[in-house]
């Protein structure tokens, strides 16, 4: 099973009472119908005692007819009481989970590829979908019972007290007993709880790779043996959720029975002193009802208990989510971007990387070491070299998929660091190395660029991404529906989209990250002859390993080991450039190298 490592955050869970602090008056309203709902409760074995002792004992009809209206008034008044702080208390919990979905979901869509990679996507999955819910979940009860079970239970003991002091001392063994039990049973379940989120997590990453790895499972005829791997996954799970549920099963009848020897015990001692006249009828039945309550609020808590325990398990996992910052973040004094972008000349102009390092967390070496590149604006700067030399980790250090480690990266002479994400990414046309679309339409994926664009320019980055011509094959054109991840289009298809995205905003910088592999040679010319016309004065940025698809940049340079060891045109690095020659020599079978 892959380890998730969490940064060490803090044992409070400021996150996540700080929307509730938000609705004190709405608490302090649940709290009030709680505390009238309970003494509502309290009152009636009050007045059944009254009824029988003052009133059918003594043959007063009048007093009989009007306590039990007194009665039936506040037992309409419970019931109301009951219903709404029943209905204030749903609302705040589901408010609850539904704004803390939301932060949770934000914050994680802020957080750089190094806090996803540290969580794992599976996990940053369950604690936002199924975590969250059991938060709700928890947040429900305690709102629904916070004020009356303890109220109950120390109302109820008061006023059995007051019914027959001598009865009450049954309530001194049977309480304690009650919540031996229970605090015994909280703590063989609450390790299990723990241990049932994290198996969740295993399994949501086992589904999600089998999901995502179909078309290779198969094409290694791996179903058996991926099927046996998520079924000790499932099963683990399974045994645990049943280990777990077995324990809280014997929590009602361990209450109950309680409950009922209690009874018993208190029905035989009160037995004889009815006989010897020294305790009522009534007081015995009010007795009975304030022991019921008092047990029943002890049982109540004990549910409280069996749900607080995973609630608090998986709060301490969101908590771990809100609490890590994530290492690319908005500056304090964020700068803007100008709006015209400078033009060649300046050496602050364009894309500046000035002694450039990145190493990886945890990695043995940098990826990237001492790396001076300019793309001047309007200039084309191809990036190539063997797989691992860090070319996908110097274009992410542009958009701050990651941050440098030493050095600075500069658009227009201002550091990344020091931009506004939102002018800075706004700034930029990213097509990534997986040509990844969303659920909607055509049309809807192309408008990431720019929302309001026209269907005439859409139209327009279809010609130039060369994808116009099978688009207007769809059956519904612009929108045809795409399903997740784009999966009804092939990988030439896909790829060509996403360029097409990319163009429509018209960004000042466009990093193409290995975005033409599932091209044919014909159509990846056309779409870099297309690309040189379109660009219009914005730079860009090419990675990838295809010496046909990057020959015709301005600037090439060759990576190797996280270092640049050759810059220059096509002919000058064939010439200079013996890792270059090398690449070039092993794709001469290509018609398209020169």
């Amino acid at each position: 099973m892959k380890a998730i490592v969490v940064a060490h955050v803090p044992l409070g869970y400021g996150h996540l009472t700080s929307s509730l602090k938000a609705q004190w008056w709405r608490l302090l309203l649940l709290l009030a119908l709680q505390l009238a709902q309970a003494m509502a409760m309290l009152a009636l074995p009050h007045l059944s005692a009254d009824v029988i002792d003052l009133g059918v004992a003594h043959a007063d009809r009048p007093y009989v007819m009007r306590l039990g209206a007194l009665m039936l008034v506040v037992s309409l008044a419970q019931v109301a009481l009951a219903v709404g702080a029943t209905w204030l208390g749903t609302r705040l919990a589901f408010g609850y989970g539904r704004e803390l979905r939301t932060r949770v979901f934000a914050h994680v869509q802020g957080f750089s590829l190094h806090e996803v990679n540290r969580f794992g996507t599976p996990s940053l999955i369950t604690r936002t979908t199924n975590d969250v819910q059991q938060l709700q979940t928890g947040l429900l009860m305690v709102l629904t019972m916070i004020v009356s079970a303890p109220l109950m239970a120390v109302g109820g003991v008061i006023m059995a007290v007051h019914q027959d002091a001598g009865l009450s001392a049954l309530l001194a063994v049977s309480i304690p007993v009650m919540m031996a039990a229970v605090a015994l049973l909280m703590s063989r379940t609450i390790p299990f709880f723990r241990t049932m989120q994290g198996q969740i997590d295993r399994v949501n990453q086992i589904l999600r790779e089998q999901i995502t790895g179909l078309p290779v499972i198969r094409a290694f005829v791996r179903d058996s043996a991926e099927r046996a791997r998520f079924a000790v996954a499932n099963d683990a799970l399974t045994d645990t959720a049943l280990h777990t549920g077995r324990l809280m099963a014997g929590m009602i009848p361990m209450a109950v029975t309680i409950m009922q020897w209690s009874t018993v015990a208190l029905v035989w001692l009160a037995a004889g002193r009815i006989g010897a006249g020294t305790l009522q009828v009534g007081s015995l039945v009010a007795f009975l009802a304030y022991v019921a309550q008092i047990l029943m609020s002890v049982m109540m808590a004990a549910l409280l208990f069996a749900i607080v325990p995973r609630a608090l398990v998986c709060a301490r996992r969101v908590e771990e989510v809100l609490s890590t910052p994530s290492s690319v973040c908005e500056p304090v004094a964020a700068k803007e971007l100008p709006a015209v972008p400078s033009m060649k000349g300046p050496t602050s102009a364009g894309v500046v990387f000035k002694n450039v390092s990145f190493q990886y967390p945890g990695a043995a070496g940098p990826a990237l070491r001492d790396i001076n590149l300019h793309i001047a604006a309007g200039q084309t700067v191809a990036v190539i070299g063997a797989t691992g030399s860090g070319k996908s980790t110097l274009l992410n250090l542009i958009p701050r998929l990651f941050d440098v480690t030493g050095g600075n990266v500069t658009v227009d002479g201002i550091d990344v660091r020091d931009l506004s994400l939102h002018s800075l990414w706004g700034s930029i046309g990213l097509v990534p190395q997986q040509a990844y679309l969303f659920t909607g339409s055509v049309a809807s994926n192309l408008r990431f660029g720019k929302p309001d664009a026209s269907d005439a320019e859409l139209w327009q980055a279809l010609d130039t991404a060369q994808a116009s011509e099978f688009v207007k094959l769809l059956p519904q054109g612009l929108q045809t529906p795409v399903v997740q991840g784009g999966g009804n289009f092939s990988g030439g298809q896909r790829q060509r989209l996403t360029i097409a995205r990319a163009l429509v905003g018209k960004p000042r910088l466009f990093l193409f990250d290995d975005s033409f592999s599932a091209l044919d040679y014909a159509t990846d010319a056309r779409l870099r002859a297309a690309l040189r016309a379109q660009k219009q004065g914005a730079a860009m940025l090419l990675v990838g390993q295809r010496v046909s698809s990057l020959q015709d940049a301005d600037v090439i340079v060759v990576l190797d080991g996280g270092a640049i060891i050759g810059t220059g045109t096509h002919k000058e690095l064939l010439a200079q450039c013996p890792t270059y020659r090398d690449i070039v020599d092993s794709q001469r079978a290509s018609e398209e190298l020169v």
